[in-house]
């Protein structure tokens, strides 16, 4: 079966982002949609984008997953019109848990790292372990892996730390609030530059980190190794 297309990353963050940030700044007030009506609609765009997601790869994206239930909390918190502290509470938990997963698979046989970093989407994997294997480096690189997998974890602690900080520092009026709805809605156009953007040049440095790190032990080049590569 032919693999899903993946979506426009622009037009990902238009619909999960931009369009629930600006529904919840301008269409809050009680002269246009209220409150709730206006929380509601603005989580109904990064819900649906998470269901249709799953339902175009007909298989469980457990990261898409995550997505869903965290939108569903989000709306929980502001229809229970809890205390904002569960906001940010939530807000740091999600990728505490994402942290705690991968820093746990590195007791296992397969480190994630293998599926989020070094997987087939984006290295020729079977050309790079038969370099090792060549070069009876293969032990090495596992270490190195197990490495990158306990940095990969990191990078999801400090989202979650600056999750919680941002979002005790944005959100402070009650749920259920026209207040409180604008404030989600700056919240959620400054996570992206502020946490979004930052976790993903870790990503990138790690992702580099790596495949130098395989260059050196394979003897290959970063063209041969990527998929794709001649």
């Amino acid at each position: 079966m032919k693999e899903a297309s993946k979506p426009n990353p622009l037009l990902e963050i238009g619909i999960t982002i931009l369009l629930p940030a600006l529904i919840l700044m301008q269409l809050s007030g009680e002269d246009r949609l209220g409150s709730v009506r206006a929380l509601l609609l603005a989580l109904a765009f990064p819900l649906g984008w998470g269901l249709w997601d799953g339902w175009r790869r007909r298989k469980l994206n457990w990261l898409a997953a995550l997505g869903v239930v965290s939108t569903l909390l989000t709306g929980g918190i502001g229809l229970l019109k809890l205390d904002p502290q569960w906001l940010a509470v939530k807000e740091a938990a999600v990728p505490t848990l994402i942290g705690l997963v991968i820093l746990g698979s590195i007791w296992t046989r397969s480190p994630l790292i293998r599926l989020l970093v070094f997987n087939a989407t984006l290295f020729d994997v079977e050309r790079v372990q038969a370099a090792l294997a060549r070069r009876h480096n293969t032990a090495v690189f596992e270490t190195r892996l197990r490495t990158g997998t306990a940095l990969l974890a990191a990078t999801f602690f400090f989202s979650a730390v600056a999750n919680y900080v941002l979002a005790r520092w944005v959100v402070t009026s009650p749920a259920g609030t026209e207040a409180f709805n604008q404030e989600l809605g700056r919240l959620t156009l400054l996570s992206y530059p502020i946490i979004a953007i930052p976790s993903m040049l870790m990503m990138m440095g790690l992702m580099f980190w790596l495949a130098r790190g395989a260059k050196a032990l394979t003897g290959l080049d970063l063209g041969e190794m990527m998929r794709g590569g001649d």
